[in-house]
């Protein structure tokens, strides 16, 4: 195939483990974000048989470090990509520790039906058995198809596809580490082509109502997680409340809390501040109403969301609106 009869993908690099490089390949440490994307590229065989590979660093930070300054940074440029006809699909590498929320804001705040994947490695490039290569490949490959066109941000690691909301780091070490618990796999990588299982049927993309520049006019509100444990008071929430705009419970079983914790996050909601319950569990779904009145103490329920994942959405819900109810639709819909 002529090279310029080939799609051309932009890969937008942010550092992580898949750019990390060890003093020694059998090191357990690593400095992550060392290596620049042109070096990545370069150690992909058969990548420019794929497409036209356009490569720029968007930052170099392990993904423990992402932030706020660099996802709208991020989501600005999908923007611009996204109205460039030259450009099929994007690329984002990024670290494994917060890909998972870098997917989910993108897939709520990109609006764009062409192919947007985000990949990693939980090896770094400079170890033995990296499979940050085979990885990246497979990124562009499934970015450079039609069939991952209009279905969000997507997620492959190791050869699985996994949208965006449903995608979740399942261990810290390992390259089995992503799995999606609830809704299973989006599909598979084989032979350099995407199989998919199912469609994304939550609102996403084009159908999202969140823009990057409500979210910046709001000033990214606030939202703290706070983690539930035996023997938890209300402390840490009441402090929380002075402060953040809305408070997720990390909770146990089904979105639960001790009755002195619970306690601090109804005054907190009856203050103003919006209280979203999640399953601190990795899987399952928090009912509205199912052993806590959520009516009653003005509490969102997350639904299949995780803790992380539920904060993301409801930053987002608060910039567009101050109303519970809405705040609430919103845990449905996406």
């Amino acid at each position: 195939m002529l090279e310029q009869n080939l799609p051309c993908i932009a890969l937008l690099a942010t550092g992580g483990t898949i750019a990390g490089a060890q003093a020694q390949a059998n090191a357990a440490g690593y400095k992550s974000g060392a290596l620049p994307i042109g070096n990545l590229v370069d150690a992909v065989p058969g990548l420019t048989s794929l497409a036209r590979i356009q490569a720029e660093q968007v930052a170099s930070i392990g993904s423990q470090n992402m932030s706020h300054a660099v996802w709208a940074k991020l989501a600005g440029r999908i923007a611009e990509l996204a109205d460039d006809q030259a450009i099929h699909g994007i690329v984002v590498v990024h670290g494994t520790d917060t890909l998972e929320e870098t997917a989910y804001f993108l897939s709520l705040i990109a609006h764009t039906d062409k192919p947007l994947v985000l990949v990693g490695a939980m090896r770094p490039a400079t170890a033995l058995g990296a499979e940050g290569p085979a990885n990246l490949y497979n990124a562009v490959a499934l970015a450079a198809s039609d069939a991952a066109r209009g279905r969000g941000a997507l997620v492959v690691m190791n050869e699985d596809i996994h949208y965006a909301r449903e995608a979740q780091k399942i261990a810290s070490m390992g390259i089995c580490a992503f799995d999606s618990p609830n809704r299973g796999r989006a599909g598979v990588m084989h032979g350099g082509e995407p199989h998919f299982y199912s469609r994304n049927t939550t609102r996403h993309s084009l159908d999202s109502e969140f823009t990057l520049s409500a979210l910046q006019a709001a000033g990214w509100p606030r939202v703290d997680v706070v983690y539930a444990h035996a023997g938890m008071d209300g402390l840490l929430v009441d402090a929380l409340a002075g402060h953040a705009a809305g408070i997720v419970l990390a909770g146990v079983g089904d979105g639960n809390a001790t009755d002195d914790a619970l306690a601090a996050l109804a005054r907190a909601a009856a203050a103003g501040v919006a209280v979203v319950r999640s399953s601190r569990t990795g899987r399952g779904l928090v009912g509205r109403g199912v052993e806590i009145d959520d009516d009653a103490m003005r509490f969102i329920a997350a639904g299949e969301l995780s803790p992380q994942k539920a904060r993301i959405l409801l930053m987002l819900a608060l910039s567009v609106s101050q109303d519970p109810a809405a705040w609430q639709r919103c845990f449905e819909q996406y």
